[in-house]
């Protein structure tokens, strides 16, 4: 007698059919009705044409706008995450000269961000897919903790006025800086001498400066620098850290922006 073999075949057929489908129910779908907004957001890789420096890009998204900066420039404007597409409008930009390849970097952004990608957000993970780039990022919370306000050296990038915000060579050089104890001590330099003090943290985000300084003189540029970071350091501030940066915002319209060393 012959046995044909097409029973068998048709059995693993079905086999084959019931695994696949298994597999395909032990993927978790994504949530269509979570959105990137609210949220920060920092490249870690980078599918297709390179970011000019190396980037990183950090996006973030808050109240129907867009922030982004790719190691160059900050830009911002409006966005519209409907139907999974990021649809800016033009995006108006600072206007600071950057070297060390960095300089086409805003020229990549803006392309690639105008290009009207989609995205796709997974979790902490988001993904942005243009014509020939896809960006992948993940929150910059998890990719940064912030830093503890106490026991970290912050050193001053930029000065905030009722005004203004301002960078300088001067302030680069001299890098004014402050340390908070556990205590609630305080040492550092203001540019030309050095603080000592207190600082009472909190309730909540407050934190309220009472300083001394040595009595040094500098050239009148460094006082300059000195003397706003004073300012904004004179009693009453409030405090906000992401990741490593902190600002400071006094209450008489001075602050600071300092990075964790």
């Amino acid at each position: 007698m012959r046995i044909s073999p097409r029973p068998l075949a048709v059995l693993l057929a079905l086999v084959g059919t019931v695994a696949a489908g298994c597999g395909s129910a032990d993927k978790e779908p994504v949530d269509d009705t979570a959105t990137p907004m609210d949220r920060t957001y920092v490249s870690t890789e980078v599918v297709g044409d390179q970011i000019p420096g190396g980037g990183p890009m950090t996006l973030t998204f808050t109240d129907g706008r867009i922030s982004a900066n790719s190691g160059c420039n900050s830009a911002g404007g409006t966005v519209d995450l409907s139907n999974h597409i990021v649809h800016t409008s033009p995006l108006a930009s600072t206007l600071m000269a950057c070297t060390d390849g960095r300089d086409g970097a805003d020229a990549w952004q803006n392309t690639f961000l105008e290009s009207d990608p989609t995205w796709r957000l997974d979790g902490d993970q988001l993904t942005l897919t243009g014509k020939s780039v896809t960006v992948h990022l993940t929150d910059k919370k998890i990719v940064s903790p912030d830093k503890p306000l106490t026991g970290t050296t912050w050193v001053v990038t930029t000065m905030l006025t009722p005004d203004a915000q301002i960078r300088s060579t001067t302030l680069d050089q001299v890098s004014p800086n402050i340390t908070i104890g556990d205590g609630g001590t305080v040492n550092g330099f203001a540019g030309c001498n050095r603080i000592t003090g207190t600082a009472g943290v909190g309730p909540g985000d407050a934190v309220n400066f009472a300083l001394a300084t040595t009595r040094m003189m500098c050239p009148p540029e460094v006082m300059e620098v000195e003397q706003n970071v004073l300012r904004a350091l004179d009693g009453r501030t409030t405090a906000t850290i992401d990741a490593a940066t902190l600002t400071l915002r006094n209450d008489n319209g001075y602050g600071l922006i300092l990075r964790a060393q």
